[in-house]
């Protein structure tokens, strides 16, 4: 993809042609120019001598070591009296200004210590004074204020200053309150987009106009721009592959503690069929055993009960045969009739 593919594929509000100061790299161009980052800050800080700005530096990275993550100032610039600013543009809020702050602050005290003091015959106290200033298009603080500005304070004592040269200002486009002068939402407004008829706006809008005829840098712009969605793609990336690594982990933990209490619950369901059936087919072993132990002994009582009155029957019937049999002998022989006899024994044989 070349660059004009490339710019094609940006959002309207971030192609060359259509920048406002809100852009940070338009920005930082345009603040190249010590005369208007001078009037700039001075419109910030009217009550204050800033001097003469020397030195202006856009888009200054600053990097202690490869292990460590470091800072890029939108606009970085010194004074001829000792003081150093770090102007910033921001569009977005993304909740983290306030220790931002401290980061940027940091980086200008070791440069402040590197460079500018502490030196042979130097002292702290030889230390610059140093701005941070985020230049907002929303209110960091939703009090409807254009500007807030932080100094380190004691806590304890009313109006006690630490006076240890660290300032930190925070401007919002959008305020409400009637809390800067006319200069200074001139200003403001025009970052908004906003034309007026003011000198140092008109100077503003002027050099932007240049420099959206540079082609250098209308190219310098889309490299940047490029090479800042290579930079979020490939964190992007990055992070599915962490993401997809931690959830194969997750998942396997919640899986194996899932699949353990499914696995319990079948198994104990797949038990107790198991278990019933085979304890119907065992109970009826035991039974048929326990069965054929009580029958046998129910049968063998049974049975005695039965035989003995059989026996009984047979035994008194048999006997009643054997003394008809000898009665009928003995009457025979003292010569009783045999109508007599068969008199005497119908007789008996009723009476059993």
């Amino acid at each position: 993809m070349n660059l004009e593919e490339f710019e094609r594929t940006l959002p309207p509000e971030q192609r060359w042609e259509n920048l406002t100061l809100a852009n940070d790299f338009m920005f930082g161009h345009v603040m190249r120019d010590p005369e208007l980052c001078t009037e700039m800050i001075r419109r910030i800080l009217p009550d204050m001598d800033i001097g003469r700005i020397e030195f202006t530096q856009p888009q200054k990275a600053e990097k202690q070591s490869l292990d460590t993550r470091g800072v890029r100032f939108d606009v970085y610039a010194k004074s001829d009296n000792r003081k150093i600013f770090d102007c910033e543009v921001q569009t977005s809020d993304k909740k983290d200004l306030p220790r931002r702050t401290r980061a940027y602050h940091i980086m200008m005290g070791l440069e402040a210590l590197d460079k500018h003091a502490l030196t042979v015959t130097g002292t702290y106290n030889d230390m610059p004074d140093e701005f941070v200033i985020f230049i907002c298009m929303f209110d960091p603080f939703g009090l409807g204020r254009h500007i807030y500005t932080f100094s380190n304070a004691c806590q304890e004592a009313d109006g006690l200053q630490l006076n240890d040269g660290a300032v930190t200002i925070f401007l919002n486009a959008h305020g409400k309150s009637d809390d800067i002068n006319g200069e200074l939402k001139a200003f403001l407004d025009f970052m908004l987009g906003k034309g007026s008829d003011d000198p140092f706006i008109v100077r503003l809008s002027k050099q932007m106009s240049i420099a959206k005829l540079d082609a250098k840098w209308r190219r310098t712009y889309m490299l940047q721009m490029l090479h800042e969605r290579e930079v979020r793609n490939e964190a992007i990336i990055a992070g599915r592959e962490e993401g997809h690594k931690e959830g194969l982990i997750e998942g396997r933990m919640e899986g194996h503690k899932e699949g353990l209490i499914e696995g319990r619950n079948v198994g104990r369901n797949e038990g107790l069929i198991i278990g019933r059936g085979e304890g119907i087919i065992v109970g009826r072993k035991e039974g048929h055993k326990e069965g054929l132990i009580e029958g046998r002994e129910e049968g063998h009582k049974e049975g005695l009960i039965m035989g003995r009155n059989e026996g009984l029957i047979e035994g008194r019937n048999e006997g009643r045969s054997e003394m008809l049999s000898t009665m009928v002998e003995l009457m025979r022989s003292n010569g009783i009739s045999a109508e007599q006899i068969d008199s005497i024994v119908n007789a008996a044989g009723k009476l059993s």
